[in-house]
């Protein structure tokens, strides 16, 4: 493989790094400000992305060390708005990794034969997926997700985000349903 597409593709994973990073800390500070307006069940799901990101983190890191290289992070101070604005915000930056961002590193992955790289990117590419459709829906439906519980369940191994486990194994890695982490 060319080493010009191999050092592109460890950029690229210092970059999801990085984003999955700050889309962390975006969420964990969303989820409480959701609290404080009383949307406990969007916050809920901003609790339930946040564990997702953190996955992706740690997975795109594992690929990272893999390739030689050293994950890093620079965590920007998270821009706090209303509920509404935040999941606005959390949208867009999903429906950016979707439709763009992980499809691009998956093309670059598959084209330098990174078979570990290929992976954690298409972990989190069905998990911004889902993302992007639970954040519509909070949005579209704001007072209905006022108040209440609502439970979220994250896979441990690809960050897969479901309301309703109704499945034998995760239908993106195969990981037993018995593993998936329960987020209120």
């Amino acid at each position: 493989m060319p080493e010009s597409t191999s050092n592109t593709t460890l950029d690229n994973l210092m970059a999801a790094f990085n984003g999955e990073s700050n889309a962390h800390a975006n969420y964990a500070a969303f989820a409480k400000k959701a609290d404080e307006e009383g949307y406990t069940q969007v916050a809920s799901l901003f609790r339930a992305a946040t564990r997702a990101e953190e996955i992706h983190a740690a997975n795109h890191a594992a690929v990272i060390k893999k390739m030689g290289g050293n994950p890093q992070a620079v965590i920007n101070t998270p821009a706090v708005k209303t509920t509404s604005e935040n999941l606005k915000a959390a949208i867009a930056g999903e429906t950016y990794e979707r439709d763009v961002m992980y499809p691009e590193f998956i093309v670059n992955a598959k084209a330098a034969n990174e078979r570990a790289a290929i992976r954690t990117f298409t972990y989190a590419l069905a998990a911004e997926t889902e993302h992007a459709a639970l954040y519509t829906e909070a949005l579209n439906n704001l007072s209905a997700w006022k108040g209440g519980k609502k439970e979220f369940y994250v896979c441990p191994v690809c960050g897969k985000t479901v309301t309703v486990v109704d499945f034998s194994a995760c239908s993106v890695c195969g990981t037993p349903k018995e593993k998936f982490e329960k987020i209120v």
